[in-house]
């Protein structure tokens, strides 16, 4: 039956249509986006695991910089220690032509003084964006090394921890009575003192008291911008036979003044063993600190007793500079070690982040190949839905034949 009401090839022809003209914006879609799966609508569950992946990528792009950081702090402290390896063996070389007779001990003791200033100096140095792990200050570091996922969609943060290796060689301890002030704008008893000598002759008496300080503290005085120490010895400690601490640490400290600073005078009386009487005969007052630094108190705290300077020095010194070289030895691979497991880390993080990429590729984008073909078959029944269309569109008008 034919009908001019009813055209059913035509709203077939018109479904064909519609249906050609969706796939074909569909690949038209995949085509500018690169993507078969580019919102939630395209397939749900593939979209939703992959914007999982995608958010675990940038957690590790993060986690590359954290690994970067690490890695470079460790780097520094690792060539530090290495550094301090190499002094501390050349203060063994010092000490070991120390064991001669007919040599000059005092030159060789002030080399090896300028040597441990310098590890002072590159334990001090050795820090990276603030970071610190071998002056004994920090305790250590941990590094995030990676984002664990379990089964139920569950996460937790792994981090890689970085041990300090202490290599100071001192450090501020309380040594109760060293320092006494008897006289002038102050009085105090302790391990460390702050006074101020007025311009042109103020003075004030310090006292130094031996009783607690031990062989490698160090005694250290600030006038103003300079700074002075001195070192305290066994030899210094040793009583009997006349020798008085107190005495030998007072003059050897007033030796450090009068050569360290301007405008300062220092008088000492041996009938008042330890006392210095300290003169500001500049223009202006000055401001006078002092503190006790301790050798015990860091890894290489040993460092500051050895004093080659006498034969019994050089021996026990010979001794002392082994388990210090141990020390800074046992520093360097433990840093080395750590380092080379960050370095690890950091490769296994890019090449699993890789992999991720890799992954989510495959489940969201688009087979170019296949969609260049299905494009252009899309467009050649395009076009055949549109001439089926016309013709369909067509038919009503052969019923006027009937009528003629």
């Amino acid at each position: 039956m034919s009908s001019i009401l009813t055209n059913n090839s035509a709203m077939v022809a018109l479904q064909t249509l519609k249906s050609i003209n969706k796939d074909l914006a569909t690949t038209q879609n995949e085509i500018s986006t690169g993507k078969s799966i580019a919102t939630a609508k395209d397939n749900s569950a593939v979209w939703a695991i992959s914007k999982v992946m995608e958010s675990d990528v940038e957690g590790f792009k993060a986690i590359s910089d954290s690994l970067a950081l690490g890695e470079s702090s460790v780097a520094v402290a690792r060539n530090a220690s290495e550094t301090v390896t190499d002094l501390l063996t050349d203060i063994k070389g010092k000490i070991v032509a120390a064991q001669e007779d007919n040599v000059d001990r005092a030159k060789i003791q002030e080399d090896i003084v300028a040597l441990r200033d310098q590890v002072n100096s590159v334990v001090s140095a050795a820090q990276f964006n603030g970071l610190n792990l071998i002056d004994g200050a920090g305790g250590g570091a941990s590094v995030l090394s990676s984002l664990d996922r379990d089964a139920s969609g569950g996460v937790t943060a792994s981090s890689i921890s970085i041990a300090e290796q202490d290599l100071s060689t001192g450090g501020y301890v309380a040594r109760a009575g060293t320092f006494a002030l008897t006289t002038g704008t102050a009085a105090a008893t302790g391990d460390s003192f702050g006074v101020s000598l007025d311009a042109t002759s103020g003075s004030d008496t310090l006292t130094i008291d031996s009783t607690n300080l031990q062989a490698g503290d160090r005694l250290t005085l600030r006038f103003g911008d300079d700074e002075v120490s001195y070192t305290v010895s066994a030899t210094d400690l040793a009583t009997g036979g006349g020798n008085d601490p107190d005495a030998v640490i007072a003059t050897g400290l007033k030796s450090a003044i009068e050569g360290g600073t301007s405008g300062i005078t220092v008088a000492y009386d041996p009938a008042n063993a330890g006392d210095l009487v300290i003169t500001n005969t500049n223009a202006t007052s000055v401001s006078v600190s002092g503190q006790v630094t301790n050798s015990g108190s860091g890894g290489l705290g040993a460092l500051s007793a050895i004093d080659v300077s006498s034969s019994a020095g050089a021996t026990a010194a010979l001794g002392s500079i082994e388990a210090l070289i141990d020390t800074a030895i046992d520093a360097s691979a433990a840093f080395g070690s750590v380092e080379g497991r960050i370095e690890t880390q950091s490769e296994f993080i890019s090449k699993l982040s890789d992999s991720l990429k890799s992954g989510i590729g495959a489940m969201v984008d688009a087979d170019m190949e296949e969609v260049s073909a299905r494009l252009q078959a899309l467009q050649t029944q395009q076009q055949l839905g549109v001439q089926s269309l016309s013709i369909a569109n067509q038919a009503p008008q052969t019923i006027l034949s009937l009528f003629r």
